[in-house]
């Protein structure tokens, strides 16, 4: 999907606002491994994702909990810390290599003077993060692991061959093997 039709799904902006904005953007590559923000870091980029995956997490208890998963075209960030400015709780890591292209704090902030509808369109896109977010929380409180896993599948299928099963079974609360036996057994 193109950058501007990922942007028409939250707002309708014009062509001078979407050149504004893609003149503030820089690309960057990140290798399978490499962390975009470690905990106790403050995010200073927004990344929209090119190619890649990446994952979200922190460690509690000798255990990594999974947050969320990223890939193209969608934005990548630890959404606390970017926006606030603030430390990072959570790591953002590559789990594959990556290409994404970022715009600053600084530079996003000063787009937003410049252009209502720039400043529209993230309000929509953040919007739309934290509907993400209250939708996944009561994914996990009121489905059984199996819809949880379903659900799952139907959003991200792709992600069943790129993402190690364990990261999936974090995400989704699940047990490794638990989930090894949904994933042997549930067929879409």
């Amino acid at each position: 999907m193109e950058r501007l039709d990922f942007f028409k799904l939250f707002h309708e902006i014009g062509s001078a606002d979407y050149e504004l904005l893609c003149k503030s953007l820089k690309t960057k590559t990140f290798e399978k491994g490499d962390f975009i923000t470690v905990a106790g870091q403050i995010q200073r980029g927004l990344f929209f994702v090119k190619s890649g995956v990446q994952m979200s997490y922190f460690e509690a208890e000798n255990k990594t909990h999974v947050i969320a998963f990223t890939y193209s075209p969608n934005l990548c960030a630890v959404p606390e810390s970017f926006f606030q400015q603030i430390p990072s709780k959570c790591f953002l890591t590559c789990l594959t290599d990556s290409e994404m292209d970022y715009i600053s704090f600084d530079q996003l902030q000063n787009l937003f003077d410049k252009s209502q509808q720039i400043e529209r369109l993230f309000r929509r896109m953040t919007e739309d993060v934290l509907a993400g977010v209250i939708n996944r929380h009561i994914e996990l409180h009121s489905m059984t692991i199996e819809e949880r896993y379903k659900t799952f599948c139907k959003r991200s299928p792709q992600l069943l061959q790129l993402v190690p099963h364990k990261y999936i079974a974090s995400y989704l609360g699940i047990n490794p093997t638990n989930f090894s036996k949904l994933y042997n057994s549930v067929k879409f």
